[in-house]
């Protein structure tokens, strides 16, 4: 008896060895199943696209309007075939194409590394000029800090200065000439701002870097007038009819030089130029706006 339950115990061990035997497989193979569908065998498959090909896609769909699949295009030449010729180009047609979204910063940084790896480049030129545009689509109010217009001058600046042949410099002198325009704006703002608070000393300082750095802006004028004005308040006579002669000189017609005028007449005193003052000095450099 006590053999019979011996053998009787084994036999079911190996019908259920057996049967794990046959459920095992099943489900290492169900598993491998289950996990073949999980994998994402795209990127075991080689998905570079011809360099030329994807460049043109991205002239097409800049040409359509679709700039941020224009942008995708020239990123995925860059991406994929490296410091490639199709690379170079790729790089500042992104640039432009960010500019034309109005992703200025981004552009303004494809664009500078442009011309760090390729600054002697014929399309280099066009690079700086991208940063130039980015910069100066981002130039507020005269109430507002004027950082972007100082960005714009450099930036144009150097561009004249690198690239004197440039297709971009003529327009590139456009942008010069407002950027500085704003800059001289912003000075009068904050002379006209003291002045109104009778700090005249402060005054004084904004007008005058408006005669002497800004001399070819439409700003010129009114700061001599203003100097006229401000100067004749804190008594220096000499100096507001030297300023005032200096803004007759160069704006006969001007009305601000009317109003200086009637100004130094209401206490018998009339224009006259003061040889060493630094007012004439810098009127010999007033080229009209």
């Amino acid at each position: 008896m006590l053999f019979m339950r011996v053998g009787q115990s084994k036999a079911p061990k190996r019908s259920v060895l057996l049967a794990l035997s046959l459920v095992v497989p099943s489900l290492f193979l169900s598993a491998c199943m289950s996990s073949e569908k999980d994998i994402d065998l795209s990127k075991y498959v080689d998905q570079t696209e011809p360099a030329d090909v994807l460049y043109n896609q991205g002239l097409a769909n800049m040409n359509a309007g679709r700039l941020d699949e224009a942008s995708k295009k020239f990123d995925a030449v860059d991406r994929q075939h490296p410091y490639s010729e199709w690379a170079r180009k790729s790089m500042v047609m992104g640039a432009f194409a960010d500019y034309r979204k109005g992703s200025y910063d981004e552009a303004i940084s494809s664009a500078k590394r442009y011309l760090a790896l390729y600054p002697s480049t014929d399309d280099a030129p066009y690079a700086q000029y991208i940063i130039g545009l980015s910069y100066y689509r981002q130039i507020k109010d005269v109430t507002q800090d004027q950082k972007e217009a100082r960005q714009t001058l450099q930036t144009m600046q150097d561009l004249v200065t690198r690239w004197p042949t440039s297709e971009y410099v003529d327009d590139a002198k456009e942008k010069i000439r407002f950027a500085n325009d704003q800059l001289a704006g912003k000075e009068m703002q904050i002379g006209r701002y003291y002045l109104e608070r009778r700090e005249y000393i402060a005054a004084v300082k904004r007008f005058r870097t408006v005669v002497e750095n800004y001399s070819n802006t439409r700003h010129v004028e009114e700061a001599l007038a203003r100097l006229t004005e401000t100067y004749y308040a804190m008594g220096l006579t000499s100096e507001a009819q030297t300023a005032a002669a200096v803004l007759g000189t160069n704006y006969p017609d001007s009305p601000w030089y009317k109003d200086s005028y009637k100004l130094l007449q209401s206490n018998g005193l009339s224009p006259r130029e003061n040889a060493g003052s630094w007012i004439s000095k810098a009127g010999k450099l007033i080229t009209g706006a």
